[in-house]
């Protein structure tokens, strides 16, 4: 297993993964505080006037207390906005662009891991083709995501409840909430590194590293809260330091996939059943990669 992490680690500082995940943070930003509304909206709706506060208490789990505060300021803040059916349409596309933003950033940065690029001269309406459907693809996953983050509350508030009448029940919910939400994670990573890379891998390397990857995320988020709740971020950016708070720990987040979709790549091309590029793609020469800024390493193929 060590040779595989050196690997993974050499091939993700050489593909530059700290520049691809300082973009996904920056398109983050934009999405944001209307994300979140929408999140709420459906969370109440599905679970009733409470969910908000049990969401709230999950995200405050993941990312610590002055990032949860801070995530509370942004949906109030939003909400008291009386924008009417105009200023609802302009805030949405914050949303559409940020949402874009990272969906590109997310499939070109795979792509730079599997050694890929999509073939020129392909035409613009493809193009737009291929872009709105692995756009809605990774709308569908925030969806499951979403479902999944309501479930957790819903199973913390129920395990709260019963944990008053009955502790081991609740620690039962626990357990079950811990494996729905590994479950969920391992699933999104697995679309993600099928369906956005333009290059052919098998299912079951794709769930290998779907599932290692989960293992990282389940770890790091942990590690990453830890750090954010003792550390003085907040307090060395002043008024800005919530925002910086979230901001940090999404670029570390996403440090995770990409590491986890370096490891896929390199299990895939040791271990597994190898890869080729989809028709719509061609491999990376080294030359391309030195304009790139990228490191050299052997070809994808």
């Amino acid at each position: 297993m060590w040779p595989l992490l050196r690997a993974t680690m050499s091939d993700w500082y050489e593909d530059r993964a700290q520049r691809i995940g300082a973009a996904l943070a920056y398109y983050t930003i934009f999405a944001l505080a209307p994300g979140l509304v929408i999140v709420m909206a459906l969370a109440g709706l599905m679970l009733g006037p409470g969910a908000e506060s049990q969401i709230i208490e999950q995200i405050r789990e993941l990312i610590g207390k002055q990032g949860a505060a801070a995530i509370e300021a942004t949906i109030r803040s939003a909400r008291n906005e009386t924008l009417g059916a105009t200023g609802t349409a302009l805030a949405l596309i914050p949303l559409v662009f940020g949402l874009w933003g990272v969906f590109g950033e997310l499939q070109d940065g795979l792509n730079t891991i599997w050694g890929v690029t999509p073939k020129p001269g392909r035409r613009i309406r493809d193009i737009l083709k291929e872009r709105f459907w692995s756009f809605a693809m990774v709308v569908g996953i925030g969806f499951v995501l979403l479902v999944s983050l309501v479930l957790s509350a819903w199973l913390a508030a129920v395990g709260t409840y019963v944990g008053s009448l009955l502790p081991a029940p609740a620690t039962g919910l626990e357990a079950l909430n811990f494996v729905i939400s590994f479950v969920v994670i391992t699933g999104s990573f697995a679309l993600i590194f099928k369906l956005l890379p333009d290059v052919k891998i098998a299912w079951r390397d794709v769930w290998l590293g779907a599932a290692v990857t989960s293992l990282f995320f389940t770890v790091g988020k942990f590690l990453i809260g830890l750090y954010l709740g003792k550390s003085a971020v907040a307090s060395a950016y002043g008024a800005a330091g919530s925002l910086v708070i979230i901001v940090v720990w999404v670029y570390y987040s996403a440090q995770i996939l990409l590491f986890g979709a370096e490891f896929t790549k390199v299990w895939t091309k040791r271990r597994g059943s190898g890869f080729v590029p989809e028709q719509t793609a061609v491999p990376v020469t080294q030359e391309a990669r030195a304009e790139q800024g990228l490191g050299p390493r052997p070809p994808a193929v």
